[in-house]
């Protein structure tokens, strides 16, 4: 039987009386990315660090390709990306990507140096004079170049400009062709909705639900906007917030939309438009509703 990339069973950490993990169960497989969603303080960098190995769980397990998280096993195969990069001043780029590379074991030196010209980062400076973002660079090149099986990636892209964000993407997503499991914590929902076709949800260390973004879509309103002379739509199954225009009706619709289709069939309309909802009205609405499990 195959093993999880990433695995956490019933995992749990507390700090004195403060819950920050509390039974979590969520695995992640090989050539999957899982945006991994929450508040601030909803617990998203201690589960990392908990599948690092840098914390020790209050109960419960945390393992990669199936060794123990933090064991000499697990660091051979995993890579992270921390969202505040604290580094070594006196250091260049190249030796600080070095460094943090002989912790994995490995590096894919060619790969290395074509990322260098792809974020536009100069590896001979100093860490001292590098910016906020050329600091974010040298521990995205540092875990990319590793060609890790697993990659930990905690707000990543924190200080990048957006032609560089574009970069970040391109390189996730041929991570996940190699076949590598990527769990991708960020707040930027525009990031995840582009990478992710899953995503996992944490609120007060629990998870609240772990699905498909088409999945989650479905428990969100669709938005139609009908241009046309149309009767009253409120009593249609499904359709709810209807909002007047100035040449026809804006609605939602929660469920299939076939209701209103059959509504509009005999009525003048002469165009209709569609909006699905976005990663981040998905997540509020979700959020904020679904019970923690």
């Amino acid at each position: 039987m195959s093993v999880h990339a990433i695995e956490a069973r019933e995992l749990s950490k507390f700090f004195g009386g403060v819950r920050a993990v509390d039974s979590l169960n969520l695995t992640v497989d090989a050539g999957e990315v899982v945006g991994f969603l929450g508040s601030n303080g909803a617990g998203k960098s201690t589960t990392l660090r908990l599948l690092l190995g840098l914390l020790r769980p209050s109960s419960g397990e945390a393992a990669i390709l199936g060794h123990p998280a933090g064991s000499a096993h697990a660091r051979q195969h995993v890579a992270y990306v921390p969202g505040d990069v604290a580094l070594w001043p006196p250091l260049t780029g190249r030796e600080a990507i070095a460094l943090l590379a002989s912790l994995h074991g490995s590096i894919d030196a060619e790969y290395r140096d074509q990322l260098f010209e792809q974020f536009e980062l100069d590896p001979e400076k100093r860490i001292r004079a590098y910016s906020k973002g050329n600091r974010q660079k040298v521990a995205i090149i540092a875990a990319f170049a590793t060609r890790a099986e697993v990659l930990l990636l905690d707000e990543p892209t924190a200080g990048l400009d957006p032609l560089m964000e574009r970069v970040f993407r391109d390189c996730v997503v041929q991570a996940q062709q190699r076949g590598q499991a990527i769990l991708l914590s960020s707040h930027m929902l525009s990031e995840v909705e582009h990478l992710c076709a899953k995503v996992a949800m944490i609120r007060s260390g629990r998870l609240v639900t772990i699905a498909d973004v088409e999945e989650l879509r479905s428990h969100v309103a669709l938005e139609f906007e009908i241009v046309g002379t149309v009767g009253d739509l409120r009593s249609v199954s499904g359709v709810h917030d209807v909002t007047p225009t100035t040449d026809g009706v804006r609605v939602q619709v929660t469920g299939p939309p076939g209701p209103l289709l059959a509504a509009l069939a005999d009525q003048h309309v002469t165009s209709l438009r569609t909006r699905e909802a976005s990663l981040e009205e998905i997540f509020l609405s979700y959020y904020d509703d679904a019970p923690t499990s």
